[in-house]
């Protein structure tokens, strides 16, 4: 049986408190990973690995957070934002995310605030689907 978005995000809630050390009602599907739960990326590890578990899926670090792979490319970004082109392929990196806002200010400080719970509800929605 698949499980609903609700369950799902029930799981991520109970992984990220878990991993972060944060209240049950912090963790709401517009919370942001690192402005509003203050995960750092050391944390993301921890997160995809409990993911995994709680899921019984494997994730790759760069599916769920393409972040880094990007950043490192000198063709996507420019003066301290995304290109077009590092837009494009940020798109087609996290289907799963909606960068409609931060589109309008592709600047590479925010990248952080793409990473929000209802995020990788979607994602682990769209494995668990696709399984």
């Amino acid at each position: 049986m698949a499980a609903t978005k609700e369950q799902v995000f029930e799981q991520v809630r109970e992984v990220l408190v878990d991993a972060l050390g944060v209240d049950e009602e912090e963790v709401t599907g517009k919370a942001t990973l690192m402005g509003d739960l203050g995960a750092e990326s050391i944390d993301f590890l921890d997160i995809v690995f409990r993911l995994e578990k709680a899921f019984g899926i494997k994730i790759p670090r760069e599916e769920l957070f393409p972040a880094e792979t990007l950043l490192n490319n000198h063709e996507l970004v420019s003066n301290g934002k995304l290109t077009a082109k590092g837009l494009a392929e940020l798109r087609e990196k996290m289907p799963h995310t909606d960068i409609s806002v931060f589109q309008n200010d592709p600047d590479i400080n925010k990248l952080g605030d793409l990473f929000t719970v209802n995020s990788i509800v979607n994602y682990i929605a769209g494995k668990l689907g696709g399984r």
